[in-house]
């Protein structure tokens, strides 16, 4: 069976739809939705496998967003149309099957059964067996910069048929809508699309084979890229072969700001950073990533939304984020910093559920029944002063009143018509 059959074989299709619809993300220039896949492929898709097939097929031009980076510049996606991402989701199920077999054990990015935290637990084991400098490369703009030709003749090495190499070509030519106008695509694989993580790996394994071959010890995730040497010396030496190696081989350029020796308490490596004690090297957030965090809550926090909307809604949003933090950080040390964060988190909600009380009367009434229930053994004065404090709300908050009779135990139990708000610390205890 040719390539492009196995692509276009109902049961890979099928596959595909089920996967770009459990995806779902926005629609493309057409504004056809996800739910729509299903209709349309019943009236459409013979004819759709067809012009696949006879090389007629023309992908739909991808519409260009933006999406803010940790140093506050913006990274381009291309998001291609519904349709065109089941035909990029089928090439990319089939591409995966014969290349993937292939990719370096050192290469953890967009494969099945790999992760960003074996990643990091192959990082310690490096760092641990004494390898402490590391070459941070960071190539420029990697996925705009894709040499087309090169890209095409690495994949003609494994892939035959001319169908399926034209039906890449395609996609990769697709135009980019911005602002209306459309522009053609010369270089580059838009990110966005289910096609671009593997052409990505296929393009970068030549790399990984290339630093294999001097032994060196590396991991790689996506254009991500750190080499572990045991001497500054040799980690500048590498660093100045492996920038001269990919611009010269892969057409790619180097970030030379960017790419640098440093020690591991220097490196940050998919959002991690190191340090080290009595038991060897550890892992932990970033400094970036924790301000992320403060800054994704402080968002969901702000005092004028947060007031005026059911404390459910706000719970809810604090909880996935909190929580789908802490799940990609888990595997490193961060109780000291989520016992002041959850400290934090929790003073700023109490100043918004004693704002949602308004009224003084209110906010007696309802510390005092808190009071009772929870058996916190304040006296009517201590509440009364309180609830008529001429201070501040953010002040009026940090008041003992306030934090025992809002305890973490009161704000984390779940109610009929909320959640319980998340306890950081407790969370991560109970993953790690």
């Amino acid at each position: 069976m040719r390539f492009i059959e196995k692509i276009t074989s109902q049961q890979n299709m099928r596959q595909a739809i089920e996967q770009v619809k459990k995806n779902k993300g926005a629609p493309g220039v057409d504004k056809m939705t996800v739910d729509e896949l299903d209709h349309y492929f019943y009236q459409h898709g013979h004819s759709l496998v067809q012009e696949i097939r006879s090389m007629t097929y023309r992908p739909k031009t991808v519409k260009r967003v933006y999406i803010p980076k940790p140093d506050g510049k913006q990274r381009p996606l291309g998001i291609p149309s519904v349709v065109d991402r089941v035909v990029q989701q089928a090439t990319a199920q089939q591409l995966s099957r014969i290349f993937d077999v292939h990719f370096s054990e050192s290469s953890y990015g967009f494969r099945p059964n790999r992760s960003a935290h074996q990643a990091i637990e192959k990082v310690l084991d490096y760092l641990n067996e004494g390898y402490e400098w590391l070459i941070d490369m960071d190539i420029e703009k990697y996925f705009d910069t894709v040499h087309h030709d090169k890209l095409i003749s690495t994949l003609r090495e494994r892939v035959k048929d001319r169908e399926t190499l034209h039906l890449i070509r395609v996609f990769l030519k697709a135009g980019i809508m911005e602002n209306g106008f459309v522009r053609p695509n010369e270089t580059g694989v838009p990110q966005g699309g289910p096609l671009s993580p593997i052409l990505a790996n296929i393009y970068l394994d030549k790399l990984d084979k290339e630093l294999e071959a001097r032994g060196l010890y590396f991991v790689r995730y996506a254009d991500d890229t750190d080499i572990f040497v045991k001497s500054e010396r040799a980690a500048n030496r590498v660093m100045k072969s492996i920038t001269s190696w990919i611009e010269r081989k892969l057409f790619l350029r180097v970030n030379v700001t960017k790419t640098k020796v440093v020690r591991p308490t220097q490196s940050q490596f998919l959002g991690f950073t190191f340090w080290k004690n009595q038991k060897g090297w550890q892992c932990k957030p970033s400094k970036v990533s924790k301000t992320k965090l403060y800054d994704k809550t402080k968002a969901i926090l702000k005092r004028k939304q947060a007031v005026s909307r059911p404390l459910a809604v706000t719970f809810t949003k604090l909880n996935q984020t909190i929580r789908g933090w802490i799940n990609y950080y888990r595997i490193g040390n961060m109780k000291t910093y989520l016992a002041k964060f959850g400290q934090w988190l929790r003073h700023k909600v109490r100043v918004i559920i004693i704002k949602q009380w308004k009224l003084p009367q209110r906010i007696y009434t309802n510390l005092q029944q808190l009071n009772r229930l929870f058996k916190c053994h304040f006296t009517k004065e201590n509440i009364y002063k309180v609830t008529n404090s001429r201070l501040g709300w953010y002040r009026k908050c940090g008041m003992d009143v306030v934090n025992f009779t809002l305890s973490p135990k009161v704000l984390a139990i779940k109610k009929k018509d909320r959640p319980g708000l998340v306890n950081p610390l407790n969370y991560y205890l109970n993953q790690a």
